[in-house]
């Protein structure tokens, strides 16, 4: 017998916003409202709010809190002071992405970090393995107690200001508890966020998102999005989504149609241009840095034409012709509504360069003609 998914404390809120509702990992969530298409543009345009506490929170706390996680991860926590935000990746001892993680230096001795939902139990379990044995550093997983919803958009400030008071109002990658407001709401508040636009994450105990939830959905200037739009959003920017761009050995199965491992990955074969400081030791540093120069890295595809829209696990090829060579895979693709809907994604290419056309086999009898770009596409 299957287990009953899992809800939000917001879940009588997407309903009564009249959401279509779906079973994302084990958690029933919104993809949408009105429309994936409408809710991205209002994004990019004005604002969108979304209900992202599927998404998990873990608390890390100690003397040496920062240099234990560099220890551990692809970024140098020491050269972040409190009110910081960064990005980081973990790998294991082969070099392949564990999983990825916005972090928050809250302070000197407490730093937290956003775990994706599927890989929770998995990260716990791996970082807990490598703390010190003396007890000086520690994880709290506050992942249950806490309900995330992000503000989205280039109006997202105006937005916040009118509802929580401009000094809950912070720039990009900062960060800080939440300062006193009308609504008295309590938490963390950071400037980060899965869109490409301005905006800010909140953290908020479970009893208080409501509230929060319905202030936010009243004001003229936003519209609630669902999970549909959330992807075509990254999409654009080139963001990687965890367990489809990038999946740890052994965890779960790929996307249909790709080969074995294809997306066992190191930091340098997903082409993140931050999130990497090669000027500390880390565990998965050696392996990493062997993988320098390797043929296949990750590639955005843009299609020109009108056709079939990219999927993942679609072929891509060097040709037209029968003959063709396959020179990698999609991993993630769609159309995109900033571009009036024409085909995007990414995937592992080998031996490109940008600007290269390249076709890709939507369907058995069918190839699209497509062109290699470096992300973003808008």
């Amino acid at each position: 017998m299957a287990s009953p998914l899992k809800r939000t404390s917001l879940y009588d809120s997407h309903i009564s916003a009249g959401a279509k509702m779906v079973d994302f990992h084990g958690f029933e969530l919104p993809i949408w409202y009105s429309s994936i298409q409408e809710e991205h543009l209002e994004t990019r345009s004005s604002a969108g709010i979304f209900d992202v506490s599927h998404m998990g929170l873990f608390r890390f706390r100690g003397e040496d809190v920062r240099s234990w996680l560099s220890s551990v991860s692809t970024q140098e926590y020491m050269k972040f002071q409190p009110g910081r935000c960064g990005y980081s990746h973990f790998l294991d001892h082969n070099g392949h992405i564990i999983d990825d993680m916005i972090f928050a230096v809250s302070s000197e001795t407490e730093v937290f970090g956003v775990p994706n939902s599927t890989m929770i139990e998995t990260v716990m379990a791996w970082l807990s393995q490598h703390l010190p044995g003396d007890g000086t550093i520690a994880i709290d997983d506050i992942s249950a107690e806490t309900s995330i919803i992000a503000i989205q958009g280039p109006k997202s400030a105006l937005i916040l200001e009118d509802i929580i008071g401009s000094s809950n109002v912070i720039g990009r990658f900062r960060c800080q508890e939440i300062q006193e407001n009308p609504l008295g709401i309590s938490g963390w508040i950071q400037g980060t966020g899965y869109t490409g636009e301005s905006g800010v994450e909140v953290f908020i105990p479970n009893s208080e998102a409501p509230l929060f939830w319905d202030a936010l959905i009243t004001h003229n200037k936003v519209v609630p999005v669902g999970l549909g739009a959330r992807d075509t959003l990254r999409l654009e920017k080139g963001y990687l989504l965890s367990g489809q761009d990038f999946l740890w050995p052994g965890k779960g199965e790929a996307t249909v149609g790709l080969p074995e491992d294809f997306l066992s990955r190191t930091t340098f074969e997903t082409s993140v241009p931050y999130g990497l400081d090669l000027s500390h030791d880390f565990i998965g540093r050696e392996p990493l840095m062997e993988s320098i120069g390797g043929d296949s890295k990750l590639w955005g595809i843009y299609c020109p034409d009108r056709g079939p829209s990219p999927r993942p696990g679609h072929a891509v090829l060097d040709g037209k012709e029968e003959a063709s060579r396959v020179i990698g895979f999609v991993t993630s693709g769609g159309p995109s509504p900033s571009l009036e809907m024409s085909g995007i994604a990414m995937g592992y290419l080998s031996s490109c360069e940008e600007g290269e056309e390249v076709w890709i086999q939507s369907s058995r009898r069918k190839r699209i003609r497509a062109e290699v770009k470096r992300p973003p596409f808008v």
